[in-house]
Protein backbone atom coordinates (compact mmCIF):
# COMPACT_ATOMS: atom_id res chain seq x y z
CA UNK A 1 0.00 0.00 0.00
CA UNK A 2 1.52 3.09 -1.36
CA UNK A 3 1.80 6.01 1.69
CA UNK A 4 0.52 9.02 1.81
CA UNK A 5 2.62 11.75 1.00
CA UNK A 6 4.10 13.77 4.27
CA UNK A 7 2.06 15.75 6.08
CA UNK A 8 -1.12 14.15 4.88
CA UNK A 9 -3.24 12.10 7.25
CA UNK A 10 -6.20 9.98 7.45
CA UNK A 11 -8.69 10.06 10.35
CA UNK A 12 -11.64 8.47 11.39
CA UNK A 13 -12.15 9.97 14.12
CA UNK A 14 -11.28 13.61 13.64
CA UNK A 15 -14.08 14.77 10.70
CA UNK A 16 -14.40 18.77 9.92
CA UNK A 17 -18.10 18.63 9.36
CA UNK A 18 -18.05 22.21 8.35
CA UNK A 19 -15.26 21.34 5.68
CA UNK A 20 -17.37 18.93 4.10
CA UNK A 21 -19.90 21.35 3.99
CA UNK A 22 -18.07 23.62 1.70
CA UNK A 23 -17.06 21.52 -0.58
CA UNK A 24 -20.23 19.48 -1.17
CA UNK A 25 -22.52 22.45 -1.06
CA UNK A 26 -20.87 23.15 -4.35
CA UNK A 27 -20.64 19.43 -5.32
CA UNK A 28 -23.14 18.40 -8.46
CA UNK A 29 -24.73 15.28 -6.39
CA UNK A 30 -25.76 17.64 -3.51
CA UNK A 31 -25.34 21.11 -4.58
CA UNK A 32 -26.96 23.52 -1.75
CA UNK A 33 -27.18 20.79 0.97
CA UNK A 34 -27.60 22.42 4.39
CA UNK A 35 -24.90 21.98 6.89
CA UNK A 36 -27.39 20.40 9.20
CA UNK A 37 -28.16 17.74 6.68
CA UNK A 38 -24.23 17.03 5.98
CA UNK A 39 -23.75 16.64 9.68
CA UNK A 40 -26.44 14.73 10.29
CA UNK A 41 -25.19 11.85 7.39
CA UNK A 42 -21.69 12.16 9.34
CA UNK A 43 -23.39 11.02 12.31
CA UNK A 44 -24.99 8.16 10.96
CA UNK A 45 -22.28 7.06 8.35
CA UNK A 46 -19.06 5.70 8.32
CA UNK A 47 -16.54 8.55 7.31
CA UNK A 48 -12.92 9.08 6.66
CA UNK A 49 -11.40 12.64 6.89
CA UNK A 50 -7.91 13.68 4.69
CA UNK A 51 -5.72 16.09 6.90
CA UNK A 52 -2.82 18.02 5.70
CA UNK A 53 -0.74 19.58 8.78
CA UNK A 54 -1.37 23.56 8.95
CA UNK A 55 -4.34 23.29 6.47
CA UNK A 56 -6.89 21.24 7.91
CA UNK A 57 -8.95 18.36 5.93
CA UNK A 58 -8.87 18.47 2.29
CA UNK A 59 -10.93 15.55 1.75
CA UNK A 60 -13.65 13.28 2.40
CA UNK A 61 -15.74 10.19 2.06
CA UNK A 62 -18.95 8.64 3.63
CA UNK A 63 -19.77 4.83 3.73
CA UNK A 64 -23.45 4.22 4.39
CA UNK A 65 -23.60 0.99 5.54
CA UNK A 66 -25.12 -1.96 8.27
CA UNK A 67 -21.59 -2.70 8.83
CA UNK A 68 -22.58 -6.72 8.30
CA UNK A 69 -24.00 -7.01 4.94
CA UNK A 70 -24.18 -3.88 2.85
CA UNK A 71 -22.37 -0.15 1.86
CA UNK A 72 -22.83 2.81 -0.30
CA UNK A 73 -19.69 4.48 -0.72
CA UNK A 74 -20.63 8.17 -1.37
CA UNK A 75 -19.36 12.11 -1.13
CA UNK A 76 -15.91 11.18 -1.93
CA UNK A 77 -13.80 14.29 -2.40
CA UNK A 78 -10.04 15.82 -2.70
CA UNK A 79 -9.85 19.47 -2.97
CA UNK A 80 -8.38 20.74 -6.47
CA UNK A 81 -5.34 21.95 -5.42
CA UNK A 82 -4.40 18.36 -3.60
CA UNK A 83 -5.49 16.24 -6.46
CA UNK A 84 -3.18 14.11 -8.37
CA UNK A 85 -1.31 12.53 -5.38
CA UNK A 86 -3.11 9.62 -4.88
CA UNK A 87 -4.55 10.94 -1.95
CA UNK A 88 -8.37 9.59 -3.19
CA UNK A 89 -6.58 6.16 -3.58
CA UNK A 90 -5.67 6.48 -0.22
CA UNK A 91 -8.96 7.57 1.24
CA UNK A 92 -10.42 4.26 -0.44
CA UNK A 93 -7.99 1.39 0.53
CA UNK A 94 -8.19 2.95 4.53
CA UNK A 95 -11.94 2.19 3.78
CA UNK A 96 -11.87 -0.87 2.64
CA UNK A 97 -9.93 -1.84 4.90
CA UNK A 98 -12.23 -0.95 7.91
CA UNK A 99 -13.03 -3.99 10.15
CA UNK A 100 -16.50 -3.34 9.72
CA UNK A 101 -16.61 -3.15 6.18
CA UNK A 102 -15.36 -6.69 6.08
CA UNK A 103 -17.63 -9.53 4.90
CA UNK A 104 -19.96 -7.29 2.89
CA UNK A 105 -22.19 -8.73 -0.05
CA UNK A 106 -22.62 -5.44 -1.99
CA UNK A 107 -20.68 -2.24 -1.37
CA UNK A 108 -22.17 -0.21 -4.28
CA UNK A 109 -21.20 3.37 -5.57
CA UNK A 110 -22.09 5.80 -8.10
CA UNK A 111 -20.36 8.27 -10.18
CA UNK A 112 -20.02 10.20 -12.86
CA UNK A 113 -16.68 11.13 -13.70
CA UNK A 114 -14.42 8.82 -11.54
CA UNK A 115 -15.40 5.22 -12.98
CA UNK A 116 -11.06 4.19 -13.21
CA UNK A 117 -10.17 5.47 -9.64
CA UNK A 118 -13.06 2.98 -8.20
CA UNK A 119 -11.84 0.49 -11.20
CA UNK A 120 -8.53 0.08 -9.36
CA UNK A 121 -9.92 -0.43 -5.94
CA UNK A 122 -12.11 -3.36 -7.71
CA UNK A 123 -15.69 -1.54 -8.57
CA UNK A 124 -17.28 -2.63 -11.52
CA UNK A 125 -20.48 -2.01 -13.24
CA UNK A 126 -23.51 -3.20 -12.20
CA UNK A 127 -23.35 -7.02 -13.24
CA UNK A 128 -27.14 -6.61 -13.48
CA UNK A 129 -28.41 -3.16 -13.91
CA UNK A 130 -32.00 -3.99 -14.86
CA UNK A 131 -32.59 -5.00 -11.26
CA UNK A 132 -31.86 -1.79 -9.90
CA UNK A 133 -34.82 0.52 -9.14
CA UNK A 134 -33.63 3.81 -7.64
CA UNK A 135 -36.11 7.61 -6.70
CA UNK A 136 -33.64 10.53 -7.40
CA UNK A 137 -34.44 14.00 -6.54
CA UNK A 138 -31.96 16.24 -8.49
CA UNK A 139 -31.56 19.31 -7.26
CA UNK A 140 -33.50 19.18 -3.99
CA UNK A 141 -31.54 21.41 -1.79
CA UNK A 142 -31.16 23.99 -4.85
CA UNK A 143 -32.57 27.12 -3.47
CA UNK A 144 -32.92 30.57 -4.33
CA UNK A 145 -30.96 32.13 -1.35
CA UNK A 146 -27.10 31.23 -1.33
CA UNK A 147 -26.84 27.80 1.17
CA UNK A 148 -25.43 28.33 4.80
CA UNK A 149 -21.68 28.10 4.53
CA UNK A 150 -21.78 28.66 8.59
Amino acid sequence: MKPLPPGYRLSFDDIDAAAAHAFLTTAYWCEGIPLATVQRAIAHSLCIALQVDGQGQVGFARVVTDRTTFAYLCDVYVLPTHRGQGLADGMIRALLAHPDLQGLRRFMLFTRDAHTLYARHGFQALATPDRGMEIVRPGMYRTATPPDHA
